[in-house]
């Protein structure tokens, strides 16, 4: 039923909302997976970056996107938390530190040999508008714990003029977001981050102009 209910909001009142106010522009959409495990990697300036990412999936495949996103934030009040749970469909990460013993990865790992679609943002929070932070290690270690899900980057432009970090009122400017090839896990940490990096930023050069709507 909450499935149902999901992807009613998402399709008749968010997807419309990304392409008509915002001005949502998608390239390379035939990258995305039709079906999980896979592994979602996008930059982050701004909370509108999930509802964005939601959009890219046609209807039949929301059921299996799952955002990750933190839960100090999307959990804070009792409302917020049910939205993003059943709506938004997060699987909540403490990033604030685990406790002894927990894996804070543990949900996504869940969903990962569930066959899901894990939207990540290895920047961990948003940055400044149209900038990149350092990229955090835990994709890796879900890339390492399922070698066989595709890693599939994307660059989402515009998003942090539209909704800047702390600011409450939209912005009309256009948004893109560019959807590159998928790759797999490589064996090595390090050459795992600097090619998901590199990748995204090559995206990031191939972006079209920012424009006002």
């Amino acid at each position: 039923m909450w499935q149902l209910i999901r992807r009613f909001i998402l399709v008749v009142l968010v997807r419309p909302f990304a392409m008509l106010i915002i001005g949502l522009d998608v390239r390379g959409r035939q990258n995305l997976p039709t079906k999980g495990p896979a592994i979602i990697a996008a930059n982050h300036n701004s909370h509108i970056d999930t509802l964005l990412m939601l959009c890219l999936f046609p209807s039949r495949s929301l059921k299996q996107v799952r955002p990750v996103a933190a839960a100090d934030h999307f959990l804070k009040t009792p409302l917020s938390s049910w939205f993003s749970r059943n709506v938004i469909g997060i699987i909540p990460v403490n990033r604030k530190g685990a406790k002894e013993g927990e894996d804070v990865l543990a949900g996504c790992k869940a969903a990962l040999a569930n066959n899901e679609i894990l939207v990540i943002f290895p920047e961990g929070s948003r940055g400044e508008a149209e900038e990149m932070g350092t990229f955090k290690s835990g994709i890796a270690r879900l890339a390492e714990a399922f070698p066989q899900a595709p890693i599939v980057p994307v660059y989402i432009q515009g998003a942090g003029r539209v909704l800047p970090r702390g600011k409450r009122i939209i912005v009309p400017f256009n948004c893109s977001a560019i959807v590159g090839a998928p790759f797999r896990w490589c064996g090595q940490k390090a050459e795992f981050m600097a090619k998901l990096r590199t990748t995204i930023e090559t995206l990031r050069a191939d972006a079209p102009p920012l424009r006002w709507l």
